[in-house]
């Protein structure tokens, strides 16, 4: 196994680890810190968005910074100060403090979650990048199905706090050390290795350039209104289907195969690369997805008819993931990939993290569920439409 084999397969391990800790701990957690501290679900709540827009803001100079440094440095700082921000969480004896402790997540979040993994990945590989980043996401992928039940797991013998202890130990022990010691492929920053030989412009100035563009701010547009519509809807599926007269555990069980959904579209994302191009990716993406939640706003059952519907949107939501991580570089190559990448993942992950509760506030505004998935479900066609034109 090569050094870049290797780099990637401690990035599938520390993505799962990652994402699980700092990411999907909380939503299990969430009623149980309500419940022992008094603070509502609301609020609690609002510290893990507040982490989610310090990451989307910080993902920016994080972009840059593994332009320049490389990523081995950028995601091992990264996740020691996760392990220090997990600690923090759980000891926070304050809401402020708690808002605080998750703040610094967001910082961690920005240098080890997916943005800083698929500049690592495309400045390695190159031309070679999608399969390598449809592995990586296939197998991080599955971060939820292990860190949810574990825990839930956790939680009844040892409490929030002491779940959160266990979990910083967890990020210690494999992503500190994976970082360290296995992201260690050469990087040769294009602006320090004879950068100007290959054109007129630096790499910083190259940037610039290209975010200065009105097709990339249309593409970013573009794709961070189809991420919003597709978490905000597949995110608020539960509600959408009880509405629909399924008992909880069979909508429960909906929300789930759209991860499968996610997988089977991430599954089909080297053969999409292999017959068509840039729009016609963002054109199929956002046509399967939306397709997919309009036919749940406007179908009213039988249940493995809408369950079905579930898992189309969720192959959209999927697909999203590897668009998010290819488009900059399809369009606009690899070079100064971080920090254009950075600006343009920040948009997303922010309608990302908005997306929970601002599905549930377009609902209020149109008046229930259905109606939302139709508007954000005709949205994000308009999205396939847009992009394929952008």
């Amino acid at each position: 196994m090569d050094a870049r084999s290797r780099a990637l397969a401690a990035l599938c391990a520390t993505e799962i680890v990652s994402w699980g800790v700092l990411y999907y701990a909380f939503p299990v957690l969430v009623g149980t810190i309500s419940a022992d501290t008094g603070w509502s679900v609301g609020a609690a709540t609002g510290a893990f968005s507040v982490g989610a827009l310090i990451s989307a803001g910080a993902g920016i100079v994080v972009g840059r910074l593994i332009d320049r440094r490389g990523p081995r440095l950028v995601m091992t700082t990264g996740s020691v100060i996760g392990v220090l921000a997990t600690l923090a969480i759980a000891a926070a004896p304050t809401l402020p403090l708690f808002y605080a402790a998750w703040a610094v997540a967001g910082l961690a979040q920005a240098a080890t979650f997916y943005p800083p993994a698929f500049a690592a990945i495309t400045g390695w590989y190159g031309e070679q990048r999608v399969h390598a980043l449809t592995t990586l996401t296939l197998v991080a992928g599955f971060s939820s199905t292990v860190f949810a039940p574990l825990t839930a797991a956790l939680v009844g013998p040892l409490g929030w706090r002491g779940t959160f202890v266990v979990l910083a130990g967890i990020l210690a022990v494999v992503t500190v050390p994976l970082h360290a010691l296995l992201l260690t492929p050469p990087w040769r920053p294009r602006e320090h290795a004879g950068g100007e030989a290959d054109g007129p412009q630096t790499d910083a100035e190259h940037a610039r350039t290209v975010l200065r563009t009105p097709r990339f701010v249309a593409v970013t547009v573009v794709m961070t209104a189809g991420a919003f519509g597709l978490y905000a809807t597949t995110i608020n599926l539960v509600p959408l289907l009880e509405g629909r007269g399924l008992d909880l555990g069979l909508a429960a069980l909906a929300l789930g195969l759209t991860g499968a959904g996610q997988v089977l579209g991430r599954l089909g994302f080297v053969p999409l690369v292999r017959r068509t191009g840039p729009r016609a990716r963002i054109a199929m993406l956002f046509t399967l997805g939306g397709v997919g939640v309009v036919a749940l706003a406007l179908v009213p059952g039988p249940a493995p008819l809408l369950i079905a519907f579930a898992v189309v949107a969720g192959a959209g939501r999927g697909l999203h993931t590897l668009l998010q991580a290819s488009t900059v570089a399809d369009r606009w190559g690899t070079r100064a990939f971080g920090r254009i990448n950075g600006v343009f993942s920040a948009p997303v992950t922010l309608a990302v993290a908005l997306a929970p509760a601002g599905g549930v506030a377009v609902a209020g505004l149109a008046g229930g569920f259905p109606a939302m998935f139709l508007v954000l479900g005709l949205a994000t066609l308009l999205a396939a439409v847009v992009g394929l034109v952008v």
